[in-house]
């Protein structure tokens, strides 16, 4: 397995998919091997031991499947140099005119990946940028590397986080593997940079509090995971309809803390407005590794001739509200356990009606599915490496073939999740 991470992490580009997904299968055998076979009681120490190694092995690889990095320390530089991320594009500080003889800065430029738009990352975010850009002295390497350990002292929380939760509500110490051993985890949040480990350990706190009674931290830390990114706020109507919440003051007062300490920084200037811009444009001009998005594309191109996504995307935001809103209604958890199950289908349902889905944005819904008997995000959390085929074309083509494959097993997880008559009743959708 760390001789498949160190290939994945240091000499394997996306470009090459065949090598990619071949190391990778290896790596997620051996994950799923150690899951099974270890004896109980598992020795949690050795388990953590061989993450670890895992996630530290990757400390000095450039990351080579995702050049999102390259914003964040672009973000930070600014804030450094006391410009504000969010009230002027790239280019246009291009076009203003960059300091020739700041090399680092125009080395970030001439590598962004989206220069025309205003930056998309909460305050939160840009925080940690701005401790990247302090730490990188001018190098691009002393950046990365800096972000890289944030984001693993972040999971090293994550895994004491679960230990405890589990050991609380006697599940299984052994599925604490499918997540610290798993390769998509390991190189997309240790290698790629990618912050949906912080989210996932926010949200993971926000339960343990649950558990434990402490029920206005557990609001301060959903609202925590908000700021970290926007999307646990779909989480919502969960609470308004999870007994224990729905009444509390202390639990509402502790997230409506931590959102405001969260979002304070978009008051400033306009800041606020070019956020949402740039958010509206992502969500309506871009397209990847999607499912029932591109089934409705296609009908759209059948009808009007042309890509619809302007309308497209709208109406499967609708689908995906109302979606969300009726089995937060129809569930009404009772207990923590069911309000995680909850947590899991909703982000079950934004993800299948999403245009754009990136192999990461699953992790924060597979670490929670540990605490359920879901297994979707489990065999999504394989079958999101055939995402990465695209990159081996030109244009990023998706090849139909490989969005069957990775959906096809999406959608047997789906079944046996929630359709198969084997399954427990309250299950059931």
């Amino acid at each position: 397995m760390l001789l498949g991470v160190l290939a994945l992490g240091y000499w394997v580009p996306r470009i090459d998919f065949t090598t990619l997904f071949l190391l990778y299968a290896l790596v997620f055998a051996g994950m799923l091997f150690l899951g099974k076979s270890l004896p109980q009681p598992l020795n949690w120490k050795w388990v953590f031991i061989a993450g670890l190694i895992l996630r530290i092995s990757l400390l000095f690889a450039t990351p080579n499947w995702s050049e999102d990095y390259i914003r964040f320390l672009w973000d930070g530089d600014l804030l450094q140099n006391g410009i504000n991320p969010y009230l002027k594009t790239p280019s246009q500080l291009e076009a203003s005119g960059l300091n020739p003889e700041n090399a680092y800065q125009i080395q970030l430029f001439n590598n962004l990946n989206s220069p025309d738009y205003y930056s998309v990352y909460p305050p939160l975010n840009q925080a940690l940028f701005y401790i990247g850009a302090v730490a990188s002295q001018g190098l691009v390497l002393n950046g990365h590397l800096t972000l890289k350990v944030i984001l693993i002292l972040g999971e090293i929380g994550v895994f004491f986080a679960f230990l405890r939760i589990f050991s609380l509500l006697n599940i299984n110490l052994n599925k604490l593997m499918f997540y610290w051993l798993n390769p998509l985890v390991i190189l997309e949040i240790s290698n790629n940079l990618h912050f949906e480990g912080l989210v996932l350990l926010f949200l993971i706190l926000s339960v343990y509090f649950l558990v434990t009674r402490g029920v206005h931290k557990s609001g301060f830390f959903w609202g925590v995971s908000i700021g970290m990114k926007l999307l646990p706020l779909m989480l919502l109507p969960t609470f308004l309809s999870f007994v224990k919440t729905r009444k509390l003051t202390s639990f509402w007062l502790g997230a409506f803390l931590a959102f405001i300490l969260s979002f304070v920084g978009l008051l400033i200037d306009q800041s606020w407005i070019n956020f949402f811009q740039s958010l509206k444009l992502y969500q309506g001009k871009f397209e990847f590794n999607a499912s029932i998005y591109y089934l409705f594309r296609e009908v759209g191109f059948w009808i009007k001739g042309y890509n619809t996504i302007a309308t497209f995307t709208k109406i499967l935001s609708g689908v995906t509200l109302i979606g969300i809103l009726y089995f937060s209604w129809k569930k009404r958890p009772k207990s923590d356990l069911e309000l995680v199950d909850l947590w899991v289908l909703i982000y079950l349902i934004y993800l299948i009606f999403q245009p754009v889905v990136h192999p990461w944005y699953i992790l924060p819904a597979l670490g929670l599915s540990l605490l359920t008997e879901r297994k979707t995000f489990l065999i999504w959390s394989f079958a999101a490496v055939f995402s990465y085929q695209a990159y081996g074309n030109l244009g990023y083509f998706e090849n139909p073939l490989f969005l069957f494959l990775e959906y096809g097993l999406v959608s047997v997880g789906i079944y046996l999740d929630y359709f198969s008559q084997k399954r427990n009743s309250n299950l059931a959708l």
